[in-house]
């Protein structure tokens, strides 16, 4: 299984609009970070996680030329406004995508894409088919996955665990239950918005300590902001096992 970073960074993406900052004018395309998003490839198909405000670009820059899900980890605009994008593979497939979400997020993402479920439906929407999850393991054409409740300040989110490989982002609070599902896993990415509290993502130092609560060998840190600090800057620091993710980074599960 091939894990590809599609996007790392938080809501406003890496430059932000206007900023002068040395991350958001930095020469390195490790601090460039488009909205935070996975590609996981394997031989039960392709599936995203998010289809953020990027998605249209992530797939042209990740060359993704066929899509059998979509997985949503929560409703918030920076990991949905892309679904309407979805279009191109239903006319290179001929057919609908399946995108697996909450009921909560369901509702959302019908009244933000109201059209795609109109009893006329215009020529041209995205076609696609709603899946409920909720706490209990599901499949891909045979590729299991394990859905992981975290909470986003009062918000649920979704993260999925695939095997080895668990994915968890906009989040600042995991139950003790929750976590347990994570144990085990070779690679964990967490989300870590900055160094500085915030009031619904964890920190450097939280997502580092969960890391190390949780005995993951390989933790991966992504939606992150200008406010973190230079890429090369922050790796020095980091321990050894931990790193953070940067757009276009693949991992072989």
């Amino acid at each position: 299984m091939k894990v590809t970073f599609l996007g790392t960074g938080t809501s406003q993406g890496v430059p932000v609009i206007a900023c002068g900052c040395e991350v958001c004018t930095s020469s390195n395309p490790k601090d460039n970070r488009l909205r935070s998003s996975i590609f996981i490839s394997s031989p039960a198909g392709n599936i995203v996680v998010d289809t953020t405000p990027d998605f249209r670009y992530q797939m042209l820059r990740a060359k993704v030329k066929h899509l059998e899900a979509v997985l949503i980890t929560h409703s918030h605009k920076d990991h949905i406004a892309g679904m309407d994008d979805i279009r191109a593979f239903n006319y290179f497939q001929q057919g609908a995508i399946d995108i697996y979400a909450t009921d909560f997020s369901q509702n959302i993402i019908m009244r933000e894409f109201a059209y795609a479920f109109a009893d006329f439906k215009y020529p041209g929407i995205p076609e696609i088919n709603l899946k409920t999850i909720d706490d209990a393991p599901f499949e891909i054409n045979g590729l299991t996955i394990t859905p992981i409740q975290v909470m986003h300040y009062k918000m649920p989110v979704m993260g999925f665990r695939v095997h080895d490989f668990t994915y968890i982002t906009d989040a600042n609070f995991i139950a003790p239950e929750e976590k347990e599902k994570i144990r085990g896993s070779k690679v964990l990415v967490l989300n870590a918005l900055r160094r500085e509290k915030h009031i619904s993502h964890f920190t450097l130092d939280e997502a580092i300590a969960l890391g190390r609560e949780l005995e993951v060998p390989q933790v991966y840190f992504t939606h992150i902001s200008h406010q973190m600090g230079l890429h090369d800057e922050v790796m020095k620091e980091l321990p050894d096992g931990m790193a953070l993710a940067y757009d276009g980074l693949t991992l072989e599960i």
